[in-house]
């Protein structure tokens, strides 16, 4: 998210004249459009009065609007007064005034929907008006963002404009304690992560169980609280409302895996001598002969000659009790992964322990396994010490945490690629919000090569050229080894560089905020930094503005434009290129190794662009696209299927049942 400046005192904004605010396909009539802009009028007409209030005056509006409110106001009809006082306590304590576009941002945000607003048009600053709105009703509103960092920053930007209105503002990241997290959860407005928010209605769940089972002494452990007088008092209250920040990134793309409570039983010394012997014999089997692989589910199966290969290898003692399936088994998960997990893009190893890589964010999953054998066979590929695998005390999935609110709504700058899922899955539809200056990026013709190489020559050339203008280059690429290899390359052609990947993310915001110098070349994984804004440099303007660079094409549309959307900000200018290969990872991952590879000996050798070849990418990238769709929707199925289950037998849908 970003902040968006306007000089103080500023009255005569207006709206711009975008017919297709609320478009046909969000399912929002024109209706809804004539009446928002009649809002903004009001909220904008109550301006002058406002500014003649002091302080207590202000808070007292406040106050009454918050008596209203408790006393079963309905939201809709407060909204105007609302948004006014907001607006004016923002321009009090941050200097900061809601631009018309913002306030039809929030607007939107109250329907509720997703609002689609491109990256530096304010989203911080447009999320205090729901909020506050949802606040005053003194149930308790969330504002999940992706990262601690963000909901850090935000919490302590946007705690003077609330406090000027007489609400309390609380933050909870994972360094957050037990005692100040319950207080952040009393607060009027809460800043956290979805990840936290989830495991804190989980542990509240396993505190009720345990808690009548007479299990005191485990849930202080796992709570670490030790007043005794507050243990059977859960952290959160009744879920009311909620605000998503990169909805698309926290409803989607996080929706693949569910939020799991591990239970921490002792390492199997067996299964970890049979992970690490199954390692060690998978680059034995081959594929077509030992075993088959299916591109879509990413399942391996080994054939009736890879079975009797497997037979046939020698392996250790502590395997002599082991059946021959449970063999089979291990050595499957490791085939996986030795075709499809690789170090410093699936995961890194750091200080002997197996870190993932989230693969839509390029940032270090702390505390997350894979399930199913597949984090041990890693470990046992970089042979680190084994970990035991996870039992679940406690699940639940992205989607049924956030359907548990009231009211929920979020925000995005690519939500329209998924308008559709956003509206089966959650019920809310996606409006896209104008900018508030009109966008000057220049998409620049895409440029696809025969191999890597070729690719990478290209992208260093254009580069150097950009660099040599003393225009500022942001360089995209979808992997922690594919920036280090592009460091490599750049400093081969003496060109100063930063990177920034899931390595570095401590300084992620400071390097993305200079990523605008005059002449500065940042080279970052994806959507590293997402939520700092991109500031030109002076006089770079002049030049032509940021130029961003996409190294290959994203498993999600979403993703390339995200990194499209660092550019051009606030009616800045700039440029995009998009830079693909024959032998990209998508097409492997659309296709298969042996089609990509066949597809790749076709084209040959050459370093001039290829014609009329972006097709196929493109429709390989909407066919892996498909395929994360079809998973989020078998796992919302499944998921379904055993909380009914569960509940049936007359266990929390939620937990797993004890013993």
């Amino acid at each position: 998210m970003s902040l968006t400046v306007e000089p103080a005192r500023e009255t005569t904004a207006t709206l711009p004249d975008v017919p297709r605010l609320w478009a046909p396909w969000c399912g929002i009539c024109t209706h809804s459009l004539g009446r928002a802009r009649r809002q903004v009028e009001e909220i904008l007409a109550a301006e002058p009065e406002l500014r003649t209030l002091d302080a207590d005056s202000l808070r007292k509006r406040s106050l009454s609007l918050q008596y209203q409110a408790k006393s079963g106001a309905v939201a809709g009809d407060l909204l105007v007064e609302a948004f006014a006082l907001v607006r004016e306590a923002a321009d009090r304590t941050l200097g900061m005034r809601h631009y018309p576009v913002q306030l039809l941002g929030g607007i939107a945000l109250q329907l509720p929907a997703i609002a689609e607003m491109q990256t530096g048009e304010g989203k911080t600053l447009t999320a205090t008006l729901p909020t506050y709105l949802a606040a005053i009703y003194g149930r308790g509103t969330h504002l999940a963002t992706a990262n601690d960092y963000l909901a850090s920053r935000d919490a302590l930007t946007m705690r003077p404009l609330f406090e000027c209105l007489g609400l309390s503002v609380g933050v909870v990241t994972a360094d957050t304690d037990p005692t100040q997290r319950r207080k952040a959860y009393q607060d009027d407005v809460t800043y956290g992560t979805a990840k936290e928010f989830g495991f804190d209605f989980l542990r509240d769940r396993l505190m009720r169980r345990n808690l009548a089972d007479g299990n005191y002494d485990f849930l202080g452990r796992m709570l670490e609280v030790t007043d005794g007088s507050r243990q059977s008092e859960p952290l959160q209250r009744e879920p009311f409302f909620a605000l998503v920040d990169e909805a698309d990134s926290l409803l989607i793309d996080e929706a693949r895996t569910p939020l799991v409570i591990s239970a921490t039983p002792e390492v199997d010394a067996e299964e970890a001598t049979a992970y690490h012997w199954a390692a060690a014999v998978a680059p034995q089997f081959d594929a077509g002969e030992h075993f088959t692989f299916d591109v879509d589910t990413r399942h391996v199966e080994l054939t009736a000659g890879g079975r009797r290969h497997a037979r046939t290898l020698p392996h250790p003692a502590e395997l002599n009790a082991v059946s021959m399936l449970s063999i089979y088994q291990y050595l499957e998960t490791a085939i996986r992964v030795l075709r499809d997990f690789e170090r410093d893009r699936q995961y890194i190893v750091r200080d002997g322990e197996v870190v993932i890589v989230d693969e839509f964010t390029g940032r270090l999953s702390e505390g997350r396994k894979w399930q199913a054998g597949i984090h041990q066979a890693v470990e046992a590929k970089e042979g680190v010490e084994a970990t035991a695998s996870s039992g679940q005390a406690a699940r639940i999935t992205v989607q049924d945490f956030f359907l548990r609110y009231q009211h929920l709504a979020g925000m995005t700058g690519t939500a329209r690629n998924s308008a559709r899922e956003l509206r089966r899955i959650y019920g809310l539809p996606v409006v896209a919000i104008p900018t508030n200056r009109p966008v000057r990026r220049e998409q620049l013709p895409a440029e696809v090569y025969s191999h890597a190489a070729a690719k990478w020559a290209a992208i260093v050339a254009e580069v150097g050229q950009m660099h040599a203008q003393g225009r500022p280059v942001l360089i995209g690429t979808r992997s922690i080894d594919k920036s280090e290899q592009l460091s490599r390359l750049l400093d081969e052609a003496g060109i100063a560089h930063r990177v920034l990947n899931a390595n570095r993310i401590a300084e992620e915001a400071a390097v993305v905020a200079e990523a605008g110098e005059p002449g500065r070349v940042t080279v970052a994984t994806n959507m590293a930094g997402r939520g700092t804004d991109i500031v030109l440099g002076e006089g770079v303007a002049e030049l032509g503005g940021l130029h961003v660079i996409g190294t290959e094409l994203h498993e999600s549309a979403r993703i390339d434009r995200q990194l499209v959307g660092r550019c051009g900000r606030q009616g800045d200018p700039g440029s995009f290129r998009q830079f693909m290969a024959a032998d990209d990872d998508l097409l492997k991952a659309a296709l298969g190794d042996k089609k990509a590879s066949r597809i790749a000996r076709r084209v040959g050798d050459g370093f001039a662009p290829l014609a009329g070849f972006e097709g196929l990418l493109r429709r390989a990238q909407r066919r892996v696209e498909r395929r994360h769709f079809t998973a989020r929707r078998m796992l919302m199925y499944h998921e379904r299927q055993r909380r009914e289950l569960q509940q049936k037998m007359g266990q929390d849908p939620y937990l797993d049942s004890p013993g």
